[in-house]
């Protein structure tokens, strides 16, 4: 079995966790290049290209800026993300086994680095799926991960068995020949719903925190069958027999 959550916008540049190594991405050269190239533009550039705030950018500008000093350390991927699904995680208190466990059956989608271990040492960014670099062909970086990353994930995937818990938002797909992920491997999509007058919504806000409660509870569980993620509930949330269909498991509130 392996897992797949999406990065987080928000980020950490320090934590006093304990981890039992840190690794090395295993598209760090992709990575230190996309860097170099966002590192040309300007504060008001990156506000333009990400769609954020002055000071947004004006930070981000900075971490691209110091991208590459020696006082920049990495941090794990699974501790420098400061999102809600990272915060439901918690893994402020996984064990050594919790970790390495994670290290085996965890990725995260990275716009910048590709695809991600949980203890993959990354620097503080942010860049966003249709951002166009004039030294990557002009083309989207979900244009320009796809082919880098589809074989890769899918040989991964297949050697922990041939099974996808997919917990990542609907766009991280585009980061990946999708088609093609969900004829070679099974893909297993958890879903989380609100019941309102009858009729099943989306909370963006409690989808992202069971995405990672569900995440936290198969890495502490060590869940590697679909049919033992039945037995998730958080805060009401569980399982849907009804409502679920194949490689859909509903979770409702």
């Amino acid at each position: 079995m392996m897992l797949f959550i999406s990065c987080a916008k928000t980020m950490t540049a320090r934590s006093r966790v304990k981890v039992p190594f840190v690794s090395v991405p295993h598209f760090e050269a992709e990575a230190r290049d996309n860097a170099m190239d966002m590192a040309q533009f300007t504060a008001e550039d990156l506000g333009r290209l990400l769609h954020i705030n002055s000071k947004l950018a004006a930070e981000n500008c900075l971490r691209y800026r110091d991208f590459f000093s020696p006082d920049n350390a990495p941090l794990p991927a699974l501790l420098a993300y400061t999102g809600i699904v990272f915060k439901r995680i918690n893994p402020q208190d996984f064990t050594e086994e919790d970790f390495r466990y994670a290290q085996d059956h965890l990725f995260i989608t990275s716009f910048l680095y590709g695809l991600l271990r949980p203890l993959d040492g990354i620097r503080g960014y942010r860049l966003e799926g249709d951002v166009r670099l004039p030294e990557r062909g002009d083309v989207t970086m979900f244009d320009f991960w796809k082919p880098l990353l589809t074989d890769y994930f899918i040989a991964e995937i297949k050697r922990k068995g041939g099974v996808l818990f997919n917990l990542a938002s609907g766009e991280m797909k585009d980061l990946f020949d999708w088609k093609r992920v969900c004829r070679e491997v099974e893909v297993i999509t958890p879903e989380f719903y609100t019941r309102k007058n009858g009729r099943l919504a989306t909370v963006v806000v409690y989808a992202k925190m069971c995405r990672g409660e569900m995440t936290r509870f198969i890495l502490k569980k060590r869940i590697e069958r679909a049919e033992d993620l039945k037995a998730f509930e958080w805060e009401g949330f569980a399982f849907d027999e009804a409502e679920s269909g194949s490689g859909r498991l509903v979770f409702v509130n």
